[in-house]
């Protein structure tokens, strides 16, 4: 990009940007001539997706900023007015906003809340941070029309996001994601109202304990055998953590209301944006967990669990029975809850008829299995929460199957029918009283994950992420997957390819025979899956919100007699090639 209109963007951004700090933030670059840091804050405008936005905080237009919250917000605003104009027109459309513990949350949700009241929307905006489950459940409880949640997840300290919602307290889908980013994209002003003006006129709502209390009690409402946690809850004792985020209030008060024994890890239960003691407040890293794990250790706990800053993904640690702890990946906790829900509702005579399970496309299959063991059907969606959640509205709306459990391997699941997001907390409670269960029948979480293995085959995943920022990481991005679908790959890690499903392309093929092609029953989305010889799923998928690329293993392998060992070696071994192949791929793409 030419110097003269990296100037001039940057000229444009200053005059708009009314927030101080984000205004000077980008003068200071000017001043300085920074260029380099000038074209990758300018070189595009930060995309609203399909989700809403994420993004590196700072000024600039490919930045999080009080200017993109606004514009977005805006945006919003009038897709809701357009698709009701009689709700809009009587003064009955309304909205509710949360946010986590990041950077500038605060200031953004205030934001947003009052560019939607001075668009005539009544607005509830929760007093202090929340989790997004919350969220979901409050746009469902108070009948709102949408609901937007502060929040960049799990990433870095120096990211934050906007997630946008519809009313039924999922993320904005099909068709109507694509109306809202035209209106995004074609927001020249924006209405906005003062917080004191906006409170006197019954515009601005403040909320906290009314939605808490009743978010509370559906997370324990969601629980198989209360009589059970009453009875030996004090016999199990659980480690947990917060991340620095927001899921400590209500994992404290639905699991210790409960009777039991929780022991939150000091140094991270308070919210903080700058995560001090992890690298990334992911629960799926390893290093995010090790304080966690260091306390469950010393405390000789049942299980460890943690919650990433917004509370809606769900980590886990296991006791190894030598005094260690073995960390659980996203797909073993789903076999987990898959396999305890299924059997409590088949023990308890509570199955309802037509029963599903959700999960994503690069979940493990794993699930399936045990699914139909308790003639449980298994429907595949999207990969994102936002695909779940549309699959249970749709349940709702056809009544062709009853949901029963979602879920995805990155650490998402929801367990109950009142929200349409993740729910890190719901889950928590559900894996407390799934370990309660097998400890009254003399097993551990890890002894029973074992036992599902020996009965329907060892499933070994890996996750491969390569990042590609900059101007120049899309395009890269690109490449790899255009060489992905024009090699016409007939073996990864030495096995043989029999199918590929391009769910861009919405077809099926065999690629010994590309010219015969089935139609894919799936809406379309730039992913890439390579099924293999014996079971085997490779997926390339690249990132929606952020500048990477990421590819799932799941290997199986037959338990031959119960050796159960055996058949993790030759997982283990089958998808080390598999990596390394891949990871080859990578490298030549960066080179």
């Amino acid at each position: 990009m030419e110097k003269s209109e990296i100037v001039k963007r940057a000229g444009s951004y200053i005059a708009a940007e009314q927030d101080a700090r984000f205004r000077d933030d980008v003068k200071r670059l000017v001043e300085k001539q920074d260029f380099t840091e000038l074209e990758d804050r300018f070189y595009q405008n930060l995309e609203f997706g399909t989700g809403g936005l994420r993004g590196i905080i700072g000024g600039g237009n490919n930045r999080m900023n009080t200017l993109m919250i606004n514009r977005a917000t805006q945006g919003l605003a009038n897709y809701f007015i357009k698709t009701f104009p009689e709700k809009a027109k009587a003064g009955k459309l309304s909205a509710v906003i949360a946010y986590d513990s990041r950077h500038y949350s605060d200031v953004f949700a205030e934001a947003a809340a009052r560019i939607f009241a001075a668009n005539g929307f009544t607005t509830y905006l929760f007093t202090s941070l929340r989790p997004t489950p919350e969220l979901s459940f409050a746009i469902r409880c108070l009948g709102c029309d949408t609901g937007v949640v502060v929040t960049a997840s799990h990433n870095p300290p120096q990211y934050n996001g906007y997630k946008a919602y519809w009313n039924d307290g999922g993320q904005v889908i099909e068709p109507h994601d694509a109306g809202i980013i035209a209106e995004v994209n074609a927001v020249t002003s924006v209405k906005t109202i003062g917080r004191a003006e906006a409170l006197k006129a019954g515009l601005l709502k403040l909320i906290d304990r009314e939605i808490d209390e009743k978010y509370q009690a559906m997370v324990k409402a969601q629980l198989f055998r209360p009589d059970l946690i009453k009875k030996q809850a004090g016999s199990v004792k659980i480690v947990y953590t917060p991340l620095h985020g927001t899921g400590a209030m209500h994992v404290e008060n639905v699991l210790g209301g409960l009777g039991l024994r929780v022991i939150t890890v000091p140094e991270q239960r308070e919210g903080d944006g700058d995560f001090p003691t992890v690298e990334k407040p992911n629960p799926e890293e390893e290093s995010a967990m090790k304080m966690a794990v260091d306390l469950g250790k010393k405390e000789q706990a049942d299980v460890v669990m943690a919650t990433d800053p917004d509370a809606d993904r769900f980590g886990t640690a296991f006791p190894d029975g030598a005094g260690g702890f073995v960390l659980v990946t996203g797909n073993q906790m789903g076999v987990l809850l898959t396999d305890y829900i299924c059997l409590s509702r088949q023990e308890l005579g509570i199955m309802p008829p037509n029963p599903a399970l959700v999960r994503s496309i690069v979940t493990t299959t794993m699930t399936d299995k045990i699914a139909a063991f308790y003639g449980v059907d298994t429907i595949e969606c999207l990969t994102g929460f936002k695909w779940i959640g549309a699959v249970m509205e749709d349940f709702v709306k056809t009544k062709q199957n009853t949901y029963v459990f979602g879920y995805e391997e990155s650490y998402g699941y929801t367990v109950e029918n009142s929200i349409r997001d993740k729910d890190g907390v719901s889950a928590a409670a559900m894996c407390a009283e799934m370990t309660l269960y097998w400890r009254s029948r003399g097993k551990s979480l890890l002894q029973r994950l074992e036992e599902l293995y020996r009965q329907f085959g060892y499933y070994e995943d890996r996750a491969i992420s390569e990042s590609f920022p900059g101007s120049a990481g899309g395009d890269t991005m690109k490449a790899i997957m255009a060489k992905l679908r024009s090699g016409g790959l007939a073996s990864i890690g030495g096995v043989k390819v029999e199918k590929i499903r391009d769910v861009q392309e919405s077809v099926v093929f065999d690629p010994a025979n590309p010219a015969k092609k089935t139609p894919l029953r799936l809406p379309k989305s730039n992913v890439l899956q390579f099924f293999l010889e014996g079971g085997v799923v490779v997926s390339a998928r690249p990132s929606g919100t952020e500048p990477k690329i990421k590819f799932y293993i799941n290997c199986t392998v037959p338990v031959a007699g119960g050796d159960l060992a055996a058949a993790k070696v030759k997982a283990g071994a089958l998808c080390g090639e598999i990596t390394t192949e891949i990871r080859a791929l990578l490298a030549e793409a960066k080179a």
